[in-house]
């Protein structure tokens, strides 16, 4: 690429930022560690973990720009096939739970959007807001499987929307007292004392919120070469990521402090659950209401959000079967029967195979009492389940810095090998330990589901290479 038509490090910097960073992000930071205590542990996590996490994945997309820029391709070529058969499969699997999540929410914004409250939605009997789900999650399997995949436009219309409600939502609010001196805000505690959090259970195991926030910067990959001065650009954009990112988490926290109190959060069980399922729609609907505008700000981002989510739906059941299935090297490791397509291309086993595993997930939560007890289980399990998938990025990294001689990089995270080691597996470290202590939960059913998904999930990864080869020894021998 000429140097003419490569892109700045602050344009790297706003793609990586709107493909990162959510208005989901701030609202779960804020319900889950106590409000504006929060803002104390988004620093600690950028510091040691987003930032490094962000220039290692610089340091593997320069060093392999001719293979795609995915996590499997980076295993692939430092530690073979079958690891990235695994890498691949670890993508795909996670996106089981990601699925069971995306009918739920496009089913919480159409109640926002048509009913604007939390209560009709939450009051609902959960078997039936449950196979509710499974007839949407049905219906948009049977779109994936006919190559119909217009929402997959929609799904970045409705990104890029969403990005900019995040963004207005953090300057409206700050705009308000000037413009609502009496809005009824809620004052803010700014002591010591209050912004340092108690280090107990609690706030361990939920450190995979965070961790599930910042995480799948590996999408920005395969930018780093297209950056002007790759070696000095692509970091300055990702600190330059880092710092917007961080600005948006203290500010948006500090807005959400200014509407919500965290006593009236943590006051109950169902008090917690509800804002979790329904914080940010709140937020939407009292920023209408300083402004003297009603609903429309909360009807406009149900309806974008609504428009999101079963975007995504579509796009999180096709693209990462593809991802796995179109791979050459890892096709010797999946049965046959999973490489089956119908006249539109699509993998119908193996949507057939989504169908049962997040199928069952949506059908297992019908037990769980409370519509809004759903969400919030379903966002813990995800923040469980989808860190995974970093963890091939740190053990990618480590192989690559042990081919350092062998394997060229046109940008460097660092020279010194011992502290590149030290971060790519101080980032995978923290990244499993997050995931292990997210699975812990009051809720025996809660804690029981996060430990056996990703449990089953790994367990039918490694079942099918056993498959596939029963299946080539077979054909031999007839």
């Amino acid at each position: 690429m000429n140097d003419s038509k490569k892109m700045t490090w602050y344009t790297l910097a706003f793609i990586a930022f709107s493909g990162v960073w959510g208005f989901g992000n701030v609202l779960n930071g804020f319900v889950y560690f106590n409000g504006i205590q929060v803002i104390f542990s988004w620093i600690l996590m950028f510091a040691l973990y987003f930032v490094p996490y962000t220039l290692m994945v610089g340091e593997l997309g320069s060093a392999f720009k001719t293979s795609g820029g995915g996590v499997s391709s980076w295993i692939h070529n430092t530690m073979g096939p079958k690891l990235a058969y695994y890498a691949g499969w670890t993508y795909w699997a996670c996106h089981i739970t990601y699925i069971a999540s995306k009918g739920s929410g496009g089913l919480k914004a159409l109640s926002w959007a048509v009913f604007r409250n939390a209560e009709t939605y939450d009051t609902f009997p959960t078997i039936a807001v449950q196979l509710a789900t499974l007839v949407v999650f049905l219906f948009f399997c049977w779109v994936a499987s006919r190559g119909l995949n217009p929402l997959k436009k929609l799904a970045s219309i409705a990104g890029t929307s969403m990005f900019v409600m995040s963004i207005l939502y953090i300057l409206l609010m700050f705009a308000a007292p000037a413009i609502n001196p009496n809005g009824g805000y809620v004052a803010m505690d700014f002591s010591i004392k209050n912004l340092i959090p108690q280090f107990n259970v609690g706030y361990f195991t939920s450190l995979s919120i965070l961790v599930f926030a910042v995480g799948g910067c590996e999408k920005i990959s395969p930018y780093v070469n297209k950056v002007e001065n790759p070696a000095k650009g692509f970091p300055k954009g990702m600190i330059a990521l880092a710092i917007m990112v961080v600005v948006c988490a203290i500010l948006g926290t500090i807005s959400m402090g200014m509407m919500f109190d965290p006593t009236v959060i943590n006051g109950s069980t169902e008090s917690f659950n509800s804002y979790v399922s329904n914080g940010s729609y709140w937020a939407f609907q009292k920023l209408g209401q300083y402004y003297g505008l009603g609903d429309i700000l909360l009807v406009l981002y149900a309806l974008c959000n609504m428009i999101g989510q079963f975007a995504v739906l579509v796009v999180s059941i096709d693209a990462p079967l593809r991802m796995l299935l179109d791979n050459e090297d890892s096709k010797e490791f999946v049965p046959s029967a999973m490489l089956k397509r119908n006249e539109h291309g699509a993998y119908v086993n193996g949507i057939k195979l989504i169908i049962a595993l997040s199928g069952s997930i949506i059908l297992i939560q019908s037990f769980v009492p409370g519509a809004a007890a759903v969400l919030a289980q379903l966002t813990k399990l995800n923040s469980v389940c989808m860190p995974l998938r970093y963890l091939w990025v740190f053990v990618a990294y480590l192989a690559l810095r042990k081919a350092y001689n062998t394997i060229p990089a046109e940008y460097r995270f660092v020279k010194n090998q011992g502290v590149a080691k030290f971060f790519g597996a101080w980032c995978f470290v923290l990244t499993a330990a997050c995931c292990i202590l997210g699975m812990y939960s009051t809720d025996v059913f809660t804690m029981a589901l996060n430990i056996i998904t990703p449990i089953v999930l790994t367990a039918l990864g490694m079942i099918m290479p056993y498959l596939a080869k029963r299946e080539r020894e077979k054909n031999s021998a007839n």
